[in-house]
């Protein structure tokens, strides 16, 4: 199909299709998974990225996991950029919320490039809790963890299957630290079985329309992301907006949010320092705090993408709670995320800003 050939409905049906992949890939793990925390609590999530890793669809999960994966897939992207460190079959995975993982390193994200006539068009992830990834405690979350090594295995954004074939290595060192071997190794392949069956429905969408269209319908939905949360934001009261909250062990969390007509700054840098236990979280989580927040306030009914965010402006300071840096413990960091999330929220709500 020739780029004039475009049209807004066979771009609405790849967009469509898109969605469809993501659930897809859901269900694929939802029945594959050995763990009863991912196939019962379903702490999982399945998204589509673009060739430069922006979030093009999300599937079903937990709303703060489809916002990793973006995240996960830059950094692979920024690792692996010579020509050749990414090929058709590859697959990579992360946990070290330092190189990617964003959350703790219970939760295994894997990835895989989307190539279509030895070009790459886009990205299949997905991301799975891990019942036991090492560390010194069993499950491998501990209150008394002071440092990230003893949190278990960190993967920093590797290759585990190279053009198709399985690098032996990397999964007998990954079993080989788990206490549940059998359970860790059968929710990791159910994981990379469902990234293939994604990257086989994309492939399919780009043989029948045409890569350029594929991508085209990517673009598009994209800036139509953007010009809706645009659109909305513009329709919100404009100021800026603090509060400041002690916390139980006698620290003051704050948080400034500032509404202009084109941009949402969430400012979070005078904050605590990071402390010696696993209650941080890293940037790249914090901004997944955000994301949920603006979404929320702007166009929640509509499926998110990388152009959804755009308006967003975070900033944060490094070495505190909010942006930690190695080697600080990470495994409670939903803990942290769920107070910045709950302090960004009624900042605006006292304020009589939310509505619904």
């Amino acid at each position: 199909m020739k780029k004039e050939e475009y049209d807004p409905i066979t771009l609405e049906i790849i967009q469509s299709s898109l969605q469809a992949t993501a659930d897809e890939m859901f269900a694929s793990i939802r029945k594959t998974a050995m763990s009863s925390i991912i196939y019962e609590v379903l702490d999982m999530g399945t998204g589509i990225m673009d060739a430069e890793g922006e979030i093009a669809s999300s599937g079903a999960g937990i709303p703060a996991f489809i916002g990793v994966l973006d995240k996960s897939v830059k950094v692979i992207l920024k690792k692996f950029n010579q020509p050749g460190d990414i090929q058709e079959g590859d697959v990579f995975m992360t946990n070290d919320p330092y190189y990617g993982g964003v959350t703790h390193l219970n939760d295994i994200v894997v990835a895989m490039p989307v190539f279509s006539d030895g070009k790459l068009i886009a990205w299949t992830a997905d991301i799975a809790h891990n019942s036991d990834v090492g560390g010194m405690a069993p499950g491998s979350l501990t209150g008394d963890a002071t440092e990230i090594f003893q949190e278990g295995i960190r993967l920093p954004a590797i290759k585990a299957i190279s053009q198709g074939k399985t690098i032996q290595s990397v999964m007998d060192i990954l079993i080989v630290n788990s206490r549940m071997p059998d359970t860790i190794y059968g929710d990791v392949w159910a994981q990379i079985a469902a990234v293939r069956i994604g990257t086989k429905r994309l492939q399919e969408l780009a043989k029948k329309y045409g890569a350029d269209v594929f991508e085209k319908a990517m673009v598009e939905f994209m800036d139509f992301g953007e010009k809706a949360s645009r659109v909305e934001l513009s329709k919100l009261p404009k100021g800026v907006f603090e509060l400041s909250e002690e916390q139980d062990d006698g620290s003051v969390y704050n948080v400034k949010i500032t509404i202009g007509d084109d941009r949402f700054t969430v400012d979070l840098t005078d904050n605590p320092e990071q402390l010696s236990s696993p209650v941080n979280t890293t940037r790249d989580g914090v901004m997944v705090a955000a994301q949920m927040i603006f979404k929320s306030l702007t166009d929640p009914y509509s499926p998110c993408n990388g152009g959804s965010f755009r308006p967003i402006e975070l900033i944060t300071k490094p070495g505190t709670v909010f942006e930690a840096q190695e080697p600080a413990p990470l495994g409670f960091y939903y803990e942290v995320e769920l107070r910045v999330y709950d302090i960004m929220w009624r900042c605006l709500a006292k304020l009589s800003l939310i509505h619904i």
